[in-house]
């Protein structure tokens, strides 16, 4: 874990990334609305940290439901790396809508990860493939099952990508983006490649970059950023950090455990047979 906790600014014309959101000197700070929005890949810590961030602070936790939560009413009985095209762009199209829904609530959020997010991984999938964990046979089987729709995948995934940006570009103050620094967990619920983690990290840092949101990296310990994130947006504490980050750590972790054990129970009442593998890979 990295000791050495740095951020780096990165803004537009405007100095401060939260001055539209700051209350005129007369006004208190439960006055202020701050829609913040934690930005990284898989294992980067973006749970914990938000979940600490709402903990010290006292603003409200947004996030969507995870994708294994989500399949057991979209598509139940099958784990991410079997969805074909359309029913990953469904699973996408739910998560948006609970981050739409809850990101409409009055008054402050902090966003675990944000709405563009969807839309990245969807576009890392059609560069990297759309089973980032399968392998290489696995990999063929299916660009070759989607070459006559894949045209249309592409083009969906454009609009989709608009869309999604102009909403940020309305919801959100500023981003915080945690970059890859941790090993990728192997819960069995995270159905990705190194690969694929790294390119949805640099989408993620290019399309701020075009989005022209103010946004700031930071890293370190889950302590260390938390503290940088307090400081870089001057949010008031209801709580020590020490303690806010034990909190999160431990709300967070437990609920981890509740996806792995799942995740395992799952996996071990799948028939794996090479047919059913490469049903599924024909898919797409």
């Amino acid at each position: 874990m990295p000791s050495n906790a740095t951020s780096t600014p990165h803004s537009t014309d405007t100095p401060d990334p939260l001055q539209a959101a700051r209350p005129a000197a007369s006004q208190g700070p439960a006055e202020r609305v701050v829609h913040l929005a934690i930005s990284g890949t898989y294992s980067s810590g973006k749970s914990t940290t938000t979940e600490a961030v709402s903990v010290a602070t006292g603003i409200p936790r947004s996030h969507a439901m995870t994708s294994r939560e989500i399949l057991k009413d979209l598509v139940p009985g099958k784990q991410v790396q079997e969805l074909s095209a359309v029913e990953l762009l469904a699973l996408g199209l739910r998560r948006l809508e609970e981050r739409i829904h809850n990101e409409a609530q009055p008054g402050s959020f902090v966003s675990d990860g944000s709405v563009i997010h969807e839309w990245i991984y969807g576009e890392a999938r059609m560069r990297v493939g759309i089973h980032p964990g399968a392998g290489a046979f696995h990999k063929m089987l299916t660009e070759l099952a989607g070459l006559p729709v894949k045209r249309f995948y592409r083009q969906y995934m454009d609009a989709y990508g608009r869309i999604t940006k102009d909403r940020a570009k309305r919801v959100y103050d500023a981003f915080v983006h945690l970059p890859v620094e941790f090993a990728m967990r192997e819960d069995g619920h995270r159905p990705v490649s190194e690969e694929f983690r790294r390119m949805s990290d640099q989408l993620l840092i290019e399309t701020l970059e075009e989005m022209e949101i103010p946004y700031h990296v930071v890293r370190g310990s889950v302590a260390e950023r938390v503290g940088q994130i307090v400081e870089i947006f001057d949010l008031p504490l209801v709580m020590p950090l020490p303690e806010a980050v034990e909190i999160a750590e431990r709300r967070v972790g437990e609920a981890s455990a509740l996806l792995e054990a799942d995740a395992r129970r799952h996996e071990a009442q799948r028939q794996k047979s090479l047919r059913r593998r490469i049903r599924y890979a024909l898919r797409y």
